[in-house]
């Protein structure tokens, strides 16, 4: 029993022996992975001697390479890679390439991108206050012009409301005051029967009127101002570039017996062109005289004369008118504010006999230029109320007017024609629509209706007598 027991502890003593050569042995033959003993020997080798980029870590094979196992490696990469390589010959520099399989690629490290220092805080401070000044600039900027504007507007409003009142008011100085025209030729001027009553009717801020009665001949005279729209600035500037007149015009309203068959006007070329075209007494009964009469004076080349015949043409424009404006060197000097004047018998509107003068206003301190154009208004109401035709031009002009009568008359039958039958076609397609609204049974129903009326409407009538 002794000797078993003895042999067991000498090949234990024996085995213990032979166990680090062979350990030492074993780690020198290939495909056999160093025990923790080689790896505490290896670690006496430098790391830092090897660059990351000669051998890089993967992730694809399961067991890690010794040297990333290492416990005394270097924390800090950046300042490995920025050391030198001081070791000569390792173990890795016997390595045979074509032994060993899934080695990475050698490759170049990432280069790191350079980040650019931030704009300092003054400038980002900066910015948006030069922003939000620009801004609050902008927003008053249309806000001082539209208070501009509105100051503009409101100074012009009533420095143009004065202009206007200062002409109209010079005008009625000049002819509607005490030894005036106006006042020696009508015997009520101004609106009211009172003695301080106004003589003028302002009805805008750019329009007055001016009335008088009391004159044989006639039922009265309305003078019209209209003027210049000064207390708008908007007119005020349009009146800059298109240039227009102050102007007022007369409706003298005659008497029914006072005025014969006259038809006449007296304008400048241009504007009888259009009163003979668009004015309808003008149209139907006069036209313009192409040659003034032989053997006397007459209006200058720049006027011309509508008529119904040469005969009231050479009685109205006499040789006093003649000398006094409508002279050649007369219009020259007081004729600068003649537009036109028209007479007729058969004006269109409510009163058929009137005598209508429209001039220019001058300035406010140049009234006394139109003295003498304001001085045909009473003139005209005189000659045209003692003005009687003759036989022979009489004649004519009666005949123009039953012929114009039959084709006014014929004009109105052709409205009420027009009329009656617009009310049919109305009633005619009520009736339509109302039938497309009915249904099927309804419209047979109402054709029955009307076949019943029509063969009852053809039947003979029968006379019944009772027999006695």
């Amino acid at each position: 029993m002794i000797r078993p027991v003895s042999l067991l502890l000498f090949l234990s003593l024996l085995l213990l022996v032979l166990s680090p050569s062979l350990t030492t042995s074993d780690s020198h033959f290939e495909g056999f992975e160093a025990e923790e003993d080689d790896v505490v020997e290896e670690e006496a080798l430098n790391p830092d001697s090897f660059k990351q980029s000669d051998l890089p870590l993967t992730t694809s094979s399961p067991s890690a390479d010794p040297i990333s196992e290492t416990p005394n490696s270097n924390p800090d990469p950046e300042s490995d890679l920025s050391k030198p390589s001081t070791s000569t010959t390792t173990t890795f520099d016997y390595w045979d390439e074509d032994e060993f399989e899934g080695l990475p690629i050698n490759q170049s490290p990432p280069e790191t991108p350079k980040v650019t220092e931030p704009a300092t805080d003054k400038n980002q401070s900066a910015d948006p206050i030069v922003s939000q000044i620009a801004t609050k600039k902008q927003s008053y900027m249309i806000e001082i012009v539209c208070i501009s504007f509105l100051i503009c507007f409101i100074i012009n409003y009533f420095t143009g409301k004065r202009e206007n009142e200062n002409i109209a008011l010079s005008w009625a100085a000049k002819f509607a005051t005490k030894d005036s025209i106006f006042e020696k030729n009508f015997s009520l001027l101004g609106v009211g029967d009172k003695d301080d009553s106004p003589l003028l009717l302002k009805e805008g801020q750019n329009v007055f009127k001016f009335y008088a009665s009391g004159r044989r001949y006639c039922q009265g005279l309305l003078a019209t101002i209209e003027l210049k729209s000064r207390h708008d600035l908007i007119s005020r500037v349009y009146n800059m570039i298109v240039p227009c007149k102050d102007e007022i015009s007369f409706e003298v309203y005659m008497n029914d017996d006072a005025m014969d068959h006259v038809v006449f006007a007296v304008a400048k070329k241009k504007a009888a062109k259009g009163m003979q075209k668009e004015i309808r007494d003008l149209q139907r009964f006069a036209g313009i005289v192409a040659q003034p009469p032989s053997g006397r004076k007459w209006v200058p080349d720049e006027l011309a004369v509508i008529t119904e015949s040469k005969e009231v043409a050479s009685d109205l424009i006499t040789e006093a008118v003649l000398e006094q404006v409508f002279g050649e060197k007369a219009f020259e000097k007081h004729g600068k504010g003649f537009i036109s004047m028209h007479f007729s018998d058969q004006h269109p509107g409510t009163h058929k006999k009137m005598l209508l003068f429209k001039f220019a206003l001058p300035d406010a301190n140049n009234m006394t230029d139109m003295t003498r154009l304001v001085a045909l208004v009473p003139y005209y109401i005189d000659l045209i109320g003692r003005y009687k035709l003759s036989s022979q031009a009489r004649s004519k002009t009666d005949a123009a007017r039953s012929k114009a009568a039959q084709e006014a008359y014929k004009e109105l039958q052709n409205a009420r024609q027009e009329a009656l039958q617009r009310k049919k076609a109305e009633r005619r397609k009520m009736l339509e629509e109302a039938e497309a609204k009915l249904s099927a049974e309804a419209i047979r129903k109402r054709e029955a209706k009307e076949r019943a009326r029509q063969m009852k409407k053809a039947m003979p009538k029968v006379k019944m007598t009772r027999a006695h």
